[in-house]
Formats: C-alpha cells, sequence, structure tokens
C-alpha cells in the first residue's frame, strides 16, 4: 500500500494598509503613463507625415508665418526634407509664391545676397510642439552651409531628426 500526502494550505485575505495601497495605485498608474508617453519601438524617429497629413499642414502653417512675414510676401514650400522625432519637427524646403513662381528675393532682406549669388534659397526650421501647437525654434532663410548642424546640441532636439552629413 503506497500512502499519498496531500499538503492542504488555507488562503486568507490580509488588509493592506491604505498608504499602501495608494502607492500601488499610484506606480500602476505612473507605469501605464509612460507607457502612453514612450513612443513605442514601431514609432519611426525619425518619419515623415504623409502628404496630406494634418501634421504636415500644421508643420509648415508654421513655418510659413515667419517665413512670409521676413520675406515681404505670402508663399508655399517645395519640401525636400521634413522629419518629425517626437515632439521636435525638421523642415528643409524651397520657397515658392502660391502660384509656383519663385520667390521675389527683391522685396525681400536677401536681395543683395541674392544678387551676388549668396543666398542658397532653402528655408531650414526647427519646430517643437507645446501645448499642442507646432512653434518654429529657429529658421535660416538663404544659408549658404548647413545652419542645422548645431541644433542638436544647441536646442536639445535629437540628431535623428537631421539629414547625415558626407
Amino acid at each position: 500500500m503506497t500512502l499519498q500526502y496531500v499538503q492542504i494550505t488555507e488562503t486568507r485575505r490580509v488588509p493592506i494598509e491604505r498608504p499602501v495601497l495608494k502607492l500601488i495605485v499610484t506606480a500602476l498608474l505612473f507605469t501605464a503613463a509612460v507607457a502612453v508617453a514612450v513612443p513605442s519601438a514601431a514609432e519611426e524617429c525619425p518619419y515623415t507625415p504623409a502628404r496630406d497629413s494634418a501634421e504636415r499642414k500644421a508643420i509648415l502653417d508654421a513655418v510659413r508665418r515667419p517665413v512670409s512675414k521676413e520675406l515681404g510676401q505670402r508663399g508655399i514650400f517645395v519640401v525636400s526634407n521634413l522629419n518629425v522625432c517626437g515632439h521636435w519637427a525638421f523642415v528643409e524646403a524651397d520657397p515658392l509664391r502660391p502660384d509656383g513662381r519663385p520667390v521675389d528675393w527683391t522685396v525681400s532682406d536677401y536681395a543683395d545676397a541674392v544678387a551676388d549669388d549668396m543666398c542658397g534659397g532653402y528655408v531650414h526650421a526647427l519646430l517643437v510642439r507645446q501645448d499642442g501647437r507646432w512653434q518654429v525654434r529657429q529658421q535660416v532663410i538663404c544659408a549658404t552651409d548647413v545652419p542645422w548642424v548645431s541644433w542638436p546640441e544647441y536646442f536639445g532636439a535629437p540628431a535623428a531628426l537631421f539629414p547625415r552629413l558626407g
């Protein structure tokens, strides 16, 4: 005859004190908030918003206001680079008049630079999303070099946002 032993355990409810319960709930809520706030591995960084997306329109509209003011004329952009990474965006674009013709540089502060062939013609802009709106942190018009090369360090923007040199 073989004997089998069965262990019997008793389940008891152990009361958790309120401060401990609050700590547990707070930790769970914090973990959930971080999971939502941190981009998932599936979200690319950087990515380019779709051509007809509201995000792309909002970014370009944010750049358009100060650029139009500085150039003294309304304009549109032919975008060569538009990258978004988290709450940062980078735009590299060629400004044009709304009818698609080249910008009239003679009515801008850049007339002499253009006449002396010292204007690259591009608009470079760094934007940050604050309170749900895109805001220009830095813009450079007519650069003949790479104005954004120091922006990651100076502004704290992710280096992956910008085109690679070389």
